[in-house]
């Protein structure tokens, strides 16, 4: 990348929405934990670096740091909240625990002018931010100068204009700092001089140069699931290696209503890529037969797919690659912050490599991508809106969707309810406000009445969520009277159920998906 930032993550739980910020601006950044060897910083040569906010306080000896020698290197650093205080505290402040702590939203004094606040803040102002801190700056190290002010918070924003270095004890990534992202801007574009030129046509180029450098002349295999990650690496792996490229879809027997014929149709008739349609649903509903707990599920499935890719491969006599449609945020989800061990929200199944015994290297041509940025890359390669604005489907299919085990008889009643649920939300001109919506088949039943006799059926609970980049989420606001309609013709509709539910939990603290 021209332009690259580095995002240091101590622990927050919006660093992803720093990153978010800093690509809307048209800049390429990376998020990497706190922990990573400086050699690898000076490596990738960051036109400036963003510590980011975390859980832990400065005040504890034991508590993260960053690398002292990128205060070294020359470069821009912009400390927020947590990151402010470990920036002051590496550099000669001081840092205490307050009884005045700041959380959710607070207003800030602005005090002094501010290459920061450049057509956003003016001396003398009163600024709304999101604050999020027990511990505060008491003490500047040598160079620094407070530019604005709050009630908890005496260095709210502090600046060495000399050497470059800002810190905010607010954060400026969430919304609810409403001038946050052009602060943001500010700190990229202003003071480290950022070109803002990169785009989705720049990262198609580079993305081909690189795939292109890894596969040279050999053969990759790439999974269609079906959904709109996998559909996009595979145009963009077609693009650069033509004919190398062969696709497999695997039809788990966990797609959804009519899915199977449409991939088929989508890649051999009107992209004509060499595609492979593995019927393997009779093997995925076998292994998974009795099996509730949703870790086992996904593994069980995750390691299926391997085992079919690998037969497949040797069908068409062997292939150098396996390329998955891996994104940023089954990254981010997947490894902690500290480098190390973490509790496991999830696995993902096209996160963590591949089994010793298998010879193939992975190609991941969207692993430094977030959705929106897939979906725009799709439009950029002249995918149909159809496909490219379709909701996120998991690797894992249905299986996550049907609580307890999955079977032939429930995965029947939850396509068909899906497919009216989903209806609904296209007649109600509702799609493309919505980020995910499905249908969950719940392992309880419950008693109903249809004319005048007792049914004791599945329960069906719906989700829909808005978001940005899955990362976090809200339940989207039907109607109480789209809701009932929806509820009333599945019902009707389905035999086997006869309760719906809607789900309101936003993510945190839920998961998007039940499982």
């Amino acid at each position: 990348m021209t332009d690259r930032v580095l995002i240091l993550d101590f622990g927050s739980q919006v660093t992803q929405l720093i990153a978010r910020r800093v690509r809307e601006s048209g800049v390429y950044c990376e998020i990497h934990p706190f922990s990573i060897p400086f050699e690898r910083i000076a490596e990738m040569a960051p036109r400036a670096i963003i510590l980011s906010g975390g859980p832990a306080s400065v005040t504890e000896a034991t508590t993260p740091r960053a690398p002292q020698q990128i205060f070294e290197m020359g470069v821009p650093i912009l400390g927020i909240c947590y990151g402010q205080q470990a920036m002051c505290a590496q550099l000669g402040g001081e840092v205490e625990g307050s009884d005045q702590r700041e959380f959710g939203r607070a207003m800030v004094d602005v005090t002094q002018d501010c290459t920061l606040f450049t057509d956003t803040w003016v001396k003398g102002a009163r600024e709304q931010v999101w604050m999020s801190h027990g511990d505060r700056v008491i003490r500047l190290p040598p160079g620094f100068r407070a530019v604005a002010t709050s009630e908890g918070a005496p260095f709210a924003v502090i600046a060495d204009d000399a050497r470059r270095f800002y810190g905010t004890m607010f954060h400026p990534e969430v919304v609810h700092t409403p001038h946050g992202a052009q602060l943001l801007r500010n700190f990229t574009h202003g003071v480290a001089g950022c070109r803002g030129d990169w785009t989705m046509a720049a990262f198609r180029a580079q993305a081909i140069e690189r795939i292109r450098a890894q596969v040279g002349s050999e053969r990759v295999i790439c999974g269609l699931s079906g959904g709109v990650d996998s559909a996009v690496a595979a145009l963009l792996l077609h693009e650069a290696i033509g004919p190398q490229l062969t696709c497999i879809f695997v039809d788990t027997g966990l797609l959804r209503a009519g899915e199977a014929d449409e991939v088929v149709a989508l890649f051999r008739g009107h992209y004509n890529i060499p595609l492979i349609h593995s019927d393997a649903g009779d093997l995925f509903l076998g292994k998974l037969a009795g099996v509730s707990d949703p870790e086992v599920k996904r593994k069980t499935i995750g390691g299926l797919f391997i085992d079919v890719f690998e037969a497949e491969a040797k069908k068409i006599g062997g292939a150098d690659f396996l390329a998955q449609g891996t994104l940023y945020p089954d990254v981010i989800e997947s490894v902690s912050f500290t480098g190390g061990p973490s509790v496991t929200i999830k696995s993902h199944h096209n996160v963590g490599g591949l089994p010793a015994r298998m010879k193939m290297k992975l190609v991941e041509p969207l692993r430094e991508l977030f959705k929106d940025e897939v979906r725009a890359l799709g439009r950029e390669l002249g995918m149909p809106d159809s496909m490219v604005g379709r909701h996120p489907f998991p690797g894992p299919g249905l299986a996550i969707r049907c609580p307890g085990e999955v079977t032939p008889e429930k995965l029947e009643l939850l396509r068909k309810a899906d497919r009216i649920y989903l209806d609904e939300i296209r007649q109600a001109g509702l799609y493309n406000e919505i980020w995910q919506a499905f249908a969950v088949i719940l392992p309880v039943r419950t008693v109903g009445v249809m004319g005048d006799g007792r049914t004791y059926d599945y329960a069906l609970a719906l989700r829909a969520v808005t978001s940005t980049d899955g990362m976090t989420a809200d339940s989207y606001p039907f109607t109480h009277e789209f809701l009932s309609r929806t509820a009333t013709r599945i019902i009707n509709e389905v035999r086997g159920i006869n309760r719906v539910a809607y789900d309101v939990t936003s993510k945190p603290p839920g998961t998007i998906e039940w499982e």
